[in-house]
């Protein structure tokens, strides 16, 4: 199943010119095989139903994207899940899309596997500054807002079988999302997901956490 998902995936590693900098990295999950509710366009008839789910005989799956601001293009790779060995390998596959030596900037949050010594060692000895964002303010992360639009077209009102038709349905979102950076979707979607995640924050950029404040 390891190999169909990485054979299905789309490798961080783009081929061509260098991404441009600064990056914005994390993982999205977890990404199990269950019915999911949603809303699509359909002809007009009876509604699907959604089956029940007594046993869950599949795993999870963790989706770990990577967007060049600059470019304003999505990439990502599907594993079984979180890991320091799949961070550092992504870590490693940013790093040598910029072979001319470059520093690398990747901006991601503080989860445990980010802060691994031998991570921070690494990306010290090859020129990568990892900028960790606050606790708690992940959303800072501007992957973070195309995290939502990715489960929307490609989750929502599904029932994939298994693991590998569900992120075969990911990546060709991806792939379409990259040919059409510049569609009306594509601009909504992330603006109305960065409006939510501001709803439930209750705070704006740069203001300090209304806990904070009362104390």
């Amino acid at each position: 199943m390891v190999t169909a998902l990485r054979r299905e995936g789309a490798d961080p590693v783009r081929k061509g010119r260098p991404w441009s900098l600064p990056l914005d990295f994390d993982e999205s999950g977890p990404l199990g095989i269950r019915p999911t509710a949603g809303s699509c366009w359909a002809e007009k008839g009876h509604p699907d139903r959604l089956p029940a789910t007594y046993r869950r005989t599949h795993e999870f799956t963790y989706f770990r994207g990577c967007y060049p601001i600059g470019d304003d293009q999505l990439w990502g790779v599907n594993r079984r899940r979180k890991g320091i060995d799949h961070t550092w390998a992504a870590l490693r596959s940013i790093r040598a899309a910029r072979p001319d030596g470059a520093p690398v900037y990747v901006r991601l949050d503080n989860l445990s596997t980010h802060l691994n010594w031998r991570i921070r060692r690494w990306a010290t000895r090859n020129r990568v500054e990892l900028c960790f964002t606050p606790t708690y303010a992940s959303w800072a992360n501007f992957i973070e807002a195309h995290f939502g639009p990715l489960r929307q077209f490609t989750l929502a009102n599904s029932h994939h079988p298994n693991h590998t038709v569900q992120a075969q349905a990911l990546h060709a979102y991806l792939r379409w999302r990259n040919q059409n950076a510049r569609h009306p979707d594509v601009l909504t979607a992330p603006r109305r997901e960065r409006a939510r995640i501001r709803c439930e924050k209750g705070i704006r950029w740069g203001e300090r956490h209304p806990t904070t404040m009362a104390a």
